[in-house]
């Protein structure tokens, strides 16, 4: 990849991280579950993070961490349906649209590590994928434990 093409990249995921700790945010103060309300926020303090360590890569500063491990997948998002939220959504739906929120985000950042000739990129999105996949999971237990035990 040229660096031309590199800093678009970089730019477009810079803007998906914003994007995302909005979300979470707007979502955080929406939740009725204080402990929801607090994962929520938690969750938009790391996309910020994301965003930091893109821009941080931007300016040339490379501080790539090690790739975690490969994390747990429930397939909780694969198999549910897609949904918008509007002004009236339930627990189940929020649950489900941070899912697949993550989901996206996660096959984003394989994506671009796959484009990546840059060793150094491609494991600075490998890392950044295996946080979006946490999350994830985090969703994913979450709708485990609260819908699917409940029906």
């Amino acid at each position: 990849m040229k660096l031309d093409s590199i800093n678009k990249v970089l730019d477009f995921a810079i803007e998906k991280e914003q994007d995302a700790a909005d979300f979470y945010s707007d979502l955080s103060k929406k939740m009725e579950k204080k402990h929801m309300s607090e994962i929520f926020e938690q969750f938009a303090l790391e996309e910020k993070s994301h965003k930091a360590k893109l821009e941080s890569v931007k300016q040339g500063n490379l501080d790539l961490s090690h790739v975690e491990q490969k994390i747990m997948d429930l397939r909780i998002a694969e198999t549910v349906m897609d949904i918008d939220l509007d002004t009236k959504f339930d627990y189940q739906q929020v649950l489900i649209v941070a899912m697949k929120a993550e989901k996206a985000s996660y096959k984003l950042y394989n994506d671009l590590a796959e484009m990546s000739d840059d060793p150094e990129i491609k494991q600075l999105f490998l890392g950044l994928a295996q946080e979006e996949a946490k999350h994830k999971l985090r969703f994913e237990i979450e709708y485990d434990d609260e819908v699917l035990k409940e029906n």
